[in-house]
């Protein structure tokens, strides 16, 4: 006789449950294999982008509106501090007025005294892979005709440009403020290593 157990979980799905689980590891495999190489990852979704603008020419349609403005997004969110400096100031204020009382504690009390490093919003690896996807998405809804609403493009054009001017500059001033750039362009500090 058959257990309970092994009625429960055999049964019509079973099939499909075990290929999808089969692909699910396939895909996280492919994506622990890429993640070291950054360079070759952003090449790929370069070229995944240039497929994308050929397939918008070739079928001469106007899909790339909500694909290039969440691309923004998540560049802005990519530039962004994690923790904002502003948002603390304000949290400290509100809390001064309050009645709290200000921390006269042995530690660091302002924020030159000690390192803080930049810690983004919006990871690298989250910030390539939401990319990728959004790119291969928008590549698939191309084929169908349903996803293809005209758009006046040169007003599209220039939403865009006004759109990412505007925020960028309130970003550039932020940054500014704050004394943070989100690049690590440059020579690495590597301690401990000798001449």
């Amino acid at each position: 006789m058959m257990a309970s157990s092994d009625a429960e979980s055999s049964g019509p799905m079973e099939p499909l449950t075990n290929y999808l689980a089969k692909g699910q590891r396939t895909y996280q495999q492919w994506l622990d294999r890429v993640t070291p190489f950054v360079l070759y990852r952003w090449l790929g979704t370069a070229g995944l982008g240039l497929l994308f603008m050929l397939r918008i020419v070739f079928a001469q349609g106007w899909y790339i509106d909500a694909h290039a403005i969440y691309l923004l997004n998540l560049f802005l969110a990519f530039l962004q501090p994690r923790f904002d400096p502003s948002l603390q100031d304000d949290l400290l204020a509100d809390e001064i007025e309050e009645g709290g009382e200000e921390s006269t504690s042995p530690l660091p009390s302002s924020r030159d005294d000690e390192f803080r490093p930049f810690v983004r919003r919006l990871p690298e690896w989250q910030f390539w892979l939401s990319a990728t996807r959004a790119t291969f998405v928008a590549i698939v809804c191309s084929f169908f005709e349903m996803f293809d609403v005209p758009v006046y493009w040169p007003i599209l054009v220039v939403y865009w440009f006004v759109l990412f001017l505007l925020t960028m500059r309130r970003q550039i001033q932020h940054m500014i403020k704050y004394k943070y750039v989100p690049f690590d362009f440059g020579r690495k500090a590597r301690y401990g290593a000798r001449r």
